[in-house]
């Protein structure tokens, strides 16, 4: 089985779930969830689905999203064309508060230089 197949099958997965989490999931506290990523075992038994949140708590995302495991892998049954559909895993993706907090910091490091330049000028 090739690498390529595993990355294809993971991106089709990740597009779907997207789908139906978007349109056919009731559980409020989904909503705003952003599948980040999918990495599927090169034997496609296991895919481990990587999401991020707008807002809200991440454990009690991660247990819902869980908890709807047997419902998401079912429904991609139903769309996909594979002999057996991989189990779900999700995990938190945390790189893109990782980011933005980053960013943040940056962007605060560049204004206290620039207020600290001002005062050397005014000073001067």
């Amino acid at each position: 089985m090739s690498n390529q197949r595993a990355r294809r099958v993971a991106e089709q997965i990740r597009h779907e779930l997207a789908t139906i989490l978007m349109r056919e999931m009731k559980d409020p506290r989904i909503h705003g969830v952003t599948l980040t990523a999918v990495e599927v075992t090169s034997d496609l038994e296991h895919a481990k689905v990587w999401f991020t949140l707008l807002s809200g708590d991440a454990r009690e995302v991660g247990k819902a999203l869980g908890h709807a495991a047997g419902f998401l892998r079912t429904e991609l049954a139903h769309r996909l064309r594979m002999r057996t559909v991989p189990r779900l895993v999700f995990h938190h993706d945390e790189s893109v508060e990782r980011g933005a907090r980053l960013s943040h910091l940056i962007d605060q490091a560049v204004e206290e230089d620039r207020a600290h330049h001002r005062d050397d000028e005014a000073q001067g």
